[in-house]
């Protein structure tokens, strides 16, 4: 089991360990995405920055298409299937393997070793943040929210909203006009 950990709140007024924790949590900037295990040491560290993240569990099949539309390595090339089987040593053929590993903690995404970024760069979600001063269970953006972290993350990559959202209106770049 892993956390998504997505920051969404920015640098100004931090108390200076928490700061500390999201720098080592690799969380530097709003809108970024870390990837940590679900263990007593990284749960100290989300119980500490929950005033200023959202997270839950992530599963496979946002895991998957976060690696391969967001996912770089060094040169800020994307994730392939290659580079994951050569850094893996040749245990994980794909990027679904690999990530189908990781969801059940049979790997870390520490094992993509040193040229992967680990950490995803998203953009806004669609349709804003709904309060980020408040938290998830009273309808706010920030602490945990379970399994919704996988529907936040589809709407923060434009890459994944689907053709009828767009015909709709509600995809990237198109702007609802209200009718009269």
């Amino acid at each position: 089991m892993v956390y998504a950990i997505i920051r969404v709140r920015g640098l100004v007024n931090i108390n200076g360990g928490v700061q500390d924790t999201m720098r080592m949590l690799r969380l530097t900037r709003v809108n970024t995405l870390a990837i940590v295990p679900k263990d007593p040491s990284h749960d100290g560290m989300v119980k500490k920055i929950k005033d200023f993240v959202t997270y839950g569990e992530l599963d496979h099949a946002t895991l998957v298409s976060l690696m391969k539309a967001r996912g770089r390595v060094a040169g800020y090339k994307p994730i392939t299937d290659e580079f994951v089987k050569n850094a893996t040593g040749g245990k994980h053929a794909t990027i679904d393997a690999f990530a189908k590993a990781v969801v059940d903690g049979k790997a870390k995404f520490q094992d993509l070793g040193e040229d992967a970024k680990l950490y995803f760069r998203l953009h806004p979600p669609i349709g804003g943040y709904e309060a980020i001063k408040r938290h998830f269970t009273v309808g706010g953006s920030l602490g945990y929210r379970g399994k919704e972290i996988n529907t936040l993350i589809k709407r923060m990559m434009p890459e994944t909203v689907s053709a009828d959202n767009v015909a709709r209106g509600r995809g990237v770049g198109k702007r609802v006009e209200k009718e009269a």
